[in-house]
């Protein structure tokens, strides 16, 4: 409980304490059988999505006021308006269907099918990929209450179809997927060392314990590339998102016609491994307290890393997809309406313009969201410029 003095964290309830002590056992049995190391990658899978008990399987609130964090979805309603133009012009060419991938609370799943509905655009099917058994109820409920009479055109999916056209969506995904921890050399060590080591999890008197070893596979392949190209001063810590670039390519193989479109935080690979960065980009949040402690109460908390884009445009395109644009979300947003769909609202009704002039300055802010949340589109059979990435298409930074 160290963390929570020092970080001035809320204390959680007996039930929330009890509920992330058996995650932690649960892990540290796992850390005992595999003979007393695991990646950090595995040791975030478990803490995240360990079936019941992961912080995204689990029960606990996470999004929202009441939650751990809000997402754009949840600070205005515009977001996910100003999406549908973008959402529109995909169906339009490829297919009236959407999965969304992870749909949080349900926010941008209700009033995305509201704002399509207003435009003549509503796809067939809106389905989506959650394995949360109580987000998928949350969401059910969320849509069931903001958008009943849609509610029919929702399903919920197990696993990624074998094949699909249309739009897929993914709103603070990627950022959520395992990655693997690898520092390049010791603090000390001449530079250009080639050892290169993975930080994994120990167990040592039921605790957690930093552990190295050194990289191999795929780990160290990709490391010793990012190495030689963007030589780091021993000590240089950082992650490799492998899991969010296999899981970009596995839709390779089952996008026909259509496109996914991902918004996230993160940077190119050039900014990404800036020699600046040299603790990398780990972050989790508590309780709206964002912090660097990933072993302070699996189950709890969320654990994140930013995106390497360029490794997800380099994975789906080694995969046969296609880069349909690359902004800031600010741009994005922009570029699809979000000043029209503002000035639906008249800034003579002060009391409910300003709220959401608010809002929309947060989606769009530099200082806030506008600049280190990025959108990504990857596609197949896709000709036409798409309208997200009309104007501020930073593509070529990548």
């Amino acid at each position: 409980m160290d963390v929570l003095r020092t970080l001035k964290l809320p204390k959680p309830d007996r039930a929330a304490l009890a509920y992330s002590a058996a995650l932690k056992r649960r892990i540290g049995d796992e850390i005992v059988s595999a003979g007393g190391w695991i990646g950090f990658d595995r040791f975030m899978d478990l803490a995240l999505y360990a079936p019941g008990m992961g912080y995204y399987s689990g029960g606990a609130r996470k999004f929202g006021a009441a939650g751990d964090f809000v997402t754009a979805p949840e600070i205005s309603s515009a977001f996910s308006r100003t999406l549908a133009t973008q959402a529109a012009q995909v169906l339009a060419l490829s297919a009236p269907q959407v999965i969304e991938v992870g749909a949080g609370s349900g926010r941008l799943a209700a009033d995305l099918l509201l704002e399509l509905e207003g435009c003549a655009a509503l796809p067939e099917r809106y389905d989506i990929l959650e394995l949360s058994g109580e987000l998928r109820e949350r969401q059910r409920a969320t849509i069931g209450q903001r958008a009943p009479y849609l509610l029919e055109r929702v399903d919920w999916l197990d696993s990624l179809p074998e094949r699909f056209d249309g739009l897929v969506l993914a709103n603070e995904l990627l950022d959520a997927m395992p990655v693997h921890l690898v520092r390049w050399g010791n603090e000390g060590e001449e530079l250009g060392s080639s050892a290169i080591f993975e930080l994994g999890v120990g167990w040592e008197n039921n605790e957690f314990v930093w552990s190295d070893r050194p990289a191999g596979g795929r780990v160290l392949e990709r490391a010793q590339a990012l190495g030689t190209e963007y030589p780091q001063a021993p000590g240089y810590l950082s992650e490799i998102g492998l899991a969010a670039a296999d899981w970009t390519a596995a839709w390779g193989g089952i996008l026909g016609k259509g496109a996914l479109l991902l918004i996230d935080y993160g940077f190119p690979r050039h900014e990404y491994y800036h020699w600046q960065r040299d603790a990398g980009t780990l972050m989790c949040h508590y309780r709206h307290h964002a912090h660097g402690e990933p072993f302070f109460l699996p189950g709890l908390q969320d654990i994140t890393a930013h995106v390497d884009f360029t490794a997800i445009v380099e994975s789906g395109f080694a995969a046969g997809l296609d880069l349909l644009g690359y902004t800031t979300q600010a741009a994005f947003l922009l570029n699809c309406g979000l000043t029209e769909i503002l000035a639906r609202t008249p800034a003579e009704d002060y009391s409910n313009y300003l709220p959401q002039a608010q809002a929309a300055q947060k989606l769009i802010s530099p200082a806030e969201m506008g600049e280190l949340f990025k959108v990504i589109a990857l596609g197949k059979g896709i000709n036409e410029k798409l309208i997200g990435f009309a104007q501020g298409d930073r593509s070529a930074t990548l």
